[in-house]
């Protein structure tokens, strides 16, 4: 909850930690299932990584407030069509509307969308960033997950593996990040 909308008494539905990991010609996203609202967990098994576009050929899984998240996922499909399936155009034109458009520019969610050539963070600013290293993560156990995914590229291979033992190193430190894992490979 931000300050924002604690200071008009507003409660959000938040979703947690989501890590994509791009390695060995693979790439995995990943998200944990738990939705919160403030400190009560209201649902553990959410799917927040989801195939989208058409052939199903993008995956995206998003951290924050979830009919925000949902918004944004119809918005990126918008732009697929468009954009005849190009992430990257895809991604860039949305993350302006995002940062432009006045009904947009107040959803709070952050997300991470990948092809088979792409990974990349969307944010609310209009970033659109490749991460360094091809490992990205979000959300309030993003770092623990992002963290546990260097250390393992040192000797790990296999971006599913990675991802998945990443998520579980997240779910046993932070309290907003469940072992419900869904993972999607593009």
């Amino acid at each position: 909850m931000t300050d924002s909308h604690a200071s008009h008494g507003l409660t959000q539905w938040h979703s947690t930690t989501i890590i994509g990991v791009k390695r060995g010609g693979k790439t995995v996203i990943a998200g944990d299932g738990q939705v919160s609202m403030g400190n009560t967990v209201m649902k553990p098994n959410a799917r927040k990584v989801r195939r989208i576009g058409e052939g199903d050929k993008v995956v995206a899984g998003f951290a924050g407030a979830t009919a925000d998240a949902f918004t944004l996922f119809e918005r990126l499909e918008k732009k697929l069509e468009q954009y005849r399936g190009q992430l990257m155009r895809a991604a860039v034109e949305m993350a302006k509307d995002w940062r432009t458009d006045k009904y947009l520019r107040n959803l709070e969610a952050l997300m991470i969308v990948a092809d088979k050539d792409t990974l990349l963070v969307l944010t609310g600013n209009g970033d659109v960033l490749e991460p360094e290293g091809g490992i990205a993560a979000i959300g309030s156990g993003g770092n623990y997950a992002l963290s546990a995914a260097r250390a393992l590229v040192d000797y790990e291979e296999d971006a599913e593996k990675i991802a998945r033992r990443a998520m579980q190193v997240a779910a046993d430190v932070c309290v907003f990040t469940n072992g419900n894992v869904t993972v999607e490979t593009v």
